[in-house]
C-alpha cells in the first residue's frame, strides 16, 4: 500500500508531498509575520494526472489550518483554483 503524506519543510519553504518517504511533489511558500503567500504547486511530471496536486494542496492547507493562525495568500493559480472548489478552506484567506 502506498503511503502518501504532506510534510512542512521549513528550511526549503515549502510543503512536500511523499510518496513512500520519497518526495514527488511540492507546494513552494513564503512566510512574512502571520501571512504564508503559497506561490508554487509543482508534482512530478512522470505521475501527475492522479490527483496528487489535490491531495497536496488539500494537506497544506489542512497543515495551515490546524497548526497557525496564519492568512493564506493563494497567489500559485492552482492552489486559488483548488479553494474555489472547496469554499470549505476560503475561511484561510480571510484570517
Amino acid at each position: 500500500m502506498t503511503d502518501y503524506q504532506v510534510i512542512r519543510r521549513p528550511d526549503d519553504d515549502r510543503f512536500a508531498l511523499t510518496q513512500d518517504g520519497d518526495d514527488i511533489g511540492f507546494v513552494a511558500y513564503r512566510q512574512t509575520g502571520d501571512v504564508i503567500t503559497l506561490t508554487h504547486t509543482e508534482i512530478d511530471p512522470d505521475i501527475q494526472e492522479h490527483g496528487l496536486g489535490s491531495m497536496l494542496v488539500r494537506g497544506t492547507l489542512d497543515a495551515i489550518r490546524d497548526g497557525s493562525t496564519d492568512r493564506v495568500v493563494a497567489q500559485c493559480p492552482f492552489v486559488a483554483a483548488w479553494i474555489e472548489k472547496h469554499p470549505d478552506y476560503a475561511e484561510l484567506l480571510e484570517r
